[in-house]
C-alpha cells in the first residue's frame, strides 16, 4: 500500500481522511491508504517519515510554516508564498508544495463578480494567510492583513474605531480557525452592522458548512462561501503532484 496522509494537531475534524477514502471508493482507485498523523510537536516529523514511509503527505494548522526547515526542497510556489501545505516523498527527498493558494484562487473567482474593483482585508497571519495573499497578488486585488499586531498590518481594534475601513474593502476572507466546529459560535471581531450587500465574504473554514462569520455576514446582505471547495481543488492538486 501506498501511504497518504496529514500532519497537523489537532486532527479530529479534518476533511481530508473523509474525502480520500471516498475518492478512492468512487474511483476504484486500489494500493493506497490515507490515515491522519496528529503530531503535538513539529519535531516528531521525521521519526514519523521513519515509520510510516509516506508517499506524500498534506500539512494543516499549525506546521504549514513550521515543516519548511524539515524539508529537503520547496516548489517555487510554496517558496514565494512561504508556506507548504503537500509534501511529495521522491528518490529520498522531501519537496514542499502550496496548493492552498491554487484551490483559494479557483474558489474566489466563482464567488466574485467579474468586473469587481475592490480591496481586500485577510483576517489571520498563519500559514493559510499567506497562500491567500499571494492569490490576491495574482488576482490584482490590493489586501491587507488584518490581526491582533499592528506591526502586521492593521489590527481588530482599528477596524472597529475606523468602520469605513470596511467600506473600503468589499472583500473579507476568514484564514483564521475562528468558528470551526466544536466551537462554531466563534467568529472574527470585526463590526459587521457596516457590512453591506456589495461585500463577498470567503470563510477557509469548512464545518459547519455555514459559519458565524458567514451568517453574520448574511444578516447584512453580504455574498458569502467557506472552504469547501477550496478544499477539493488544493486535495485533488494535492493527489496530481503525488502522482506525477
Amino acid at each position: 500500500m501506498k501511504a497518504l496522509g496529514l500532519i497537523g494537531y489537532p486532527l479530529k475534524h479534518s476533511f481530508s481522511k473523509s474525502y480520500f477514502t471516498e475518492k478512492f471508493r468512487k474511483e476504484s482507485i486500489k494500493g493506497f491508504s490515507y490515515e491522519l498523523f496528529p503530531l503535538e510537536n513539529i519535531a516528531s516529523f521525521p521519526e514519523l517519515c521513519k515509520a510510516q514511509n509516506p508517499m506524500g503527505l498534506n500539512v494543516t494548522i499549525p506546521y504549514k510554516e513550521k515543516i519548511i526547515p524539515y524539508l529537503d526542497e520547496l516548489d517555487s510556489y510554496a517558496r514565494k508564498i512561504g508556506a507548504v501545505n503537500v509534501i511529495k516523498f521522491q528518490n529520498g527527498k522531501t519537496i514542499g508544495y502550496n496548493t492552498d493558494c491554487h484551490g483559494f484562487k479557483v474558489s474566489l473567482q466563482k464567488l466574485l463578480p467579474q468586473a469587481i474593483k475592490s480591496n481586500a482585508l485577510i483576517l489571520g497571519t498563519g500559514g493559510a494567510s499567506k497562500a491567500v495573499k499571494f492569490a490576491l497578488d495574482e488576482m490584482k486585488i490590493p489586501s491587507k492583513f488584518v490581526s491582533r499586531h499592528a506591526e502586521k498590518g492593521l489590527t481588530y481594534e482599528e477596524i472597529r474605531k475606523v468602520p469605513e475601513i470596511l467600506r473600503e474593502n468589499r472583500i473579507i476572507i476568514n484564514t483564521t480557525p475562528l468558528g470551526t466546529f466544536p466551537e462554531i459560535e466563534n467568529k472574527p471581531d470585526i463590526p459587521y452592522e457596516y457590512l453591506s450587500t456589495n461585500h463577498f465574504l470567503h470563510d477557509l473554514v469548512y464545518n459547519p458548512e455555514e459559519t458565524s462569520f458567514m451568517k453574520a455576514g448574511k444578516m447584512q446582505g453580504a455574498k458569502v462561501k467557506n472552504g469547501y471547495e477550496m478544499l477539493v481543488e488544493q486535495a485533488e492538486k494535492a493527489w496530481e503532484i503525488w502522482n506525477s
